[in-house]
């Protein structure tokens, strides 16, 4: 939705009422807005879809934590210095225990839109004046973000509480569900999703999930399940509508003045707020400035809390190596080097804010992130902006259907069919595959080649950990060379630790509950 939408009533959503200041103390105030007397019209039950929204936008998720625990838990990512916090370094090296701050608060983002997404679902029926197609379109809206949280949740951390219907006291508090009916939850939720909601919208309600959102993220849940045949009739149906293109301009993904294009399948709105930013961690409250800081976190004049590493540099073509005949566009508008322009000119040396230097054409220099900066029009060395975060992009859709294609048998020309699409872009050009150093002869080969293309195109987009921990389940580490994650042993890194706080304070799950290695 329009970011100038996003703001919502955040008491609607509280489980408690609020009580009148009066001398007798157990009196309720009878004008007071419950949670049972709330849910009357259409704009109620769409102010509480929208307050489920909220929560992606805030710290705990898509505005801050949501990007470094998938960022650091990859290897996209290396420190820019000592100045990264000790939390976060702690996820980058492997050392975070169930204590840490980074992840427990993706954690407790993710229960929140389960639990608001929950009292629409189950309150929506209540609803008297509101259009039946409308009342289905925003249970399918809760539907599909409750999806999204789930599968956030149990791709990190396996299985976890499952929460079909709002928690009205502490003692709802669930034991860990098993890892398939978390999936088999998720699933049915999108589902419905897809179901009822449209492909498309206008005017203030751009933004929102649509079907082929839903179905994007479902071809995401079954690939992260092996089921690669399910996932490319997903893909597939989402191709044939030709809602959904490649931008010509590759950088067009990445840009304020881009939002909501042709390629956008999913996007989490921000608003330019004058460097505003809330750093409460209100799980939506609809009161802090709609900014994001991922910017100010990444800006190599900035923070410069993270760099690209060198691996990562390393994966983009380029004529430096043998056999390459181009080096890749999308490493300029991926990253920053000395004498790129920015708003202010060219960068200098001694504009980089970051502590470590990087290998490139055998040299050392410094490199900075391009994406998801807005150095382009501001060089403040403080300033959250109001970039959108793009969650599901179409040349995703693309890679994940050339995966599909390889793993059900496809022909090797059909699956370079849908490769190539991402290199014939006119801002990127680069040559077709097969290339003299990704062959495409062999099964093997060309995910080795789809590797390659994935990596580059969504390079520190919160896709490349959820991609490891797949490949790594299902042994295809070995083919790229093996587990990239330096730190990695089995029966421990595979998931993330279960908070401490929810450890402590669920009694349905306690220390006997940990995941393993913790």
């Amino acid at each position: 939705m329009k970011k100038t939408h996003i703001k919502i009533f955040f008491l609607l959503m509280l489980i408690s009422s609020l009580v009148a200041c009066d001398y007798n103390l157990d009196k309720v105030n009878p004008n007071s807005v419950t949670i049972e007397n709330f849910y009357k019209t259409e704009g109620d039950l769409t102010n509480a879809v929208n307050s489920v929204y909220a929560v992606l936008q805030d710290q705990t998720l898509v505005s801050r934590e949501w990007f470094f625990v998938h960022d650091l838990r990859g290897d996209d990512m290396a420190t820019g210095g000592g100045q990264l916090e000790t939390p976060r370094y702690q996820l980058l090296i492997g050392t975070n225990d169930p204590a840490n701050f980074v992840a427990s608060s993706v954690w407790t983002g993710c229960f929140a839109v389960v639990h608001r997404a929950n009292v629409v679902i189950e309150k929506a029926a209540n609803v008297e004046s509101i259009d039946e197609s409308m009342r289905t379109r925003l249970v399918c809206e809760a539907k599909f973000l409750r999806g999204w949280a789930y599968f956030e949740l149990v791709s990190l951390w396996g299985g976890v509480p499952l929460y079909n219907e709002y928690v009205k006291d502490l003692a709802g508090a669930n034991a860990r569900a098993t890892v398939d009916e978390v999936y088999a939850s998720i699933v049915s939720n999108l589902q419905d999703a897809i179901s009822g909601l449209p492909d498309s919208y206008s005017g203030s309600d751009i933004g929102r999930a649509t079907k082929g959102a839903a179905q994007a993220l479902l071809a995401r849940v079954y690939m992260q399940k092996g089921d690669y045949t399910s996932a490319k009739t997903l893909l597939k149906s989402i191709i044939d509508s030709k809602l959904y293109k490649l931008v010509e301009n590759y950088n067009d993904n990445f840009l304020e003045e881009t939002e909501y294009n042709a390629e956008s399948v999913f996007e989490v709105g921000f608003m330019d707020s004058n460097a505003a930013f809330s750093w409460g961690y209100n799980n939506g409250d609809g009161l802090g400035a709609e900014t994001t800081v991922h910017n100010q976190e990444i800006s190599p004049i900035s923070w410069g809390n993270l760099i690209p590493s060198q691996k990562l540099l390393e994966e983009y073509e380029s004529t430096d190596v043998a056999g390459n005949v181009k080096t890749d566009p999308r490493y300029k508008d991926s990253f920053y080097e000395v004498g790129d322009e920015i708003a202010s000119g060219p960068l200098t040396l001694g504009s980089f804010n970051i502590a470590s230097s990087s290998v490139r054409g055998g040299a050392l220099k410094k490199v900075g992130w391009r994406k998801h900066t807005i150095l382009y029009k501001n060089v403040s060395s403080y300033y959250p902006g109001g970039i959108n975060e793009r969650v599901i992009r179409y040349a995703e859709v693309l890679l994940m259907m050339a995966e599909c294609q390889n793993e059900t048998g496809d022909t090797e020309a059909d699956v370079l069919a849908t490769l190539n699409q991402l290199r014939d872009r006119a801002s990127v050009s680069m040559p077709h595959y097969p290339t003299a150093n990704y062959p495409t002869n062999t099964k093997d080969a060309r995910f080795k080649a789809i590797v390659h293309e994935k990596r580059v195109e969504l390079a520190g987009e919160e896709i490349r950990n959820r991609d490891i921990l797949r490949w790594r389940t299902q042994g295809k580490l070995a083919l790229l060379g093996g587990d990239p994650i330096t730190y990695f042993t089995a029966n421990k890194y595979e998931l993330l630790p279960l908070p401490q706080t929810e450890v402590d304070n669920n009694v349905n799950i306690g220390n006997a509950n940990q995941n393993p290695g913790y």
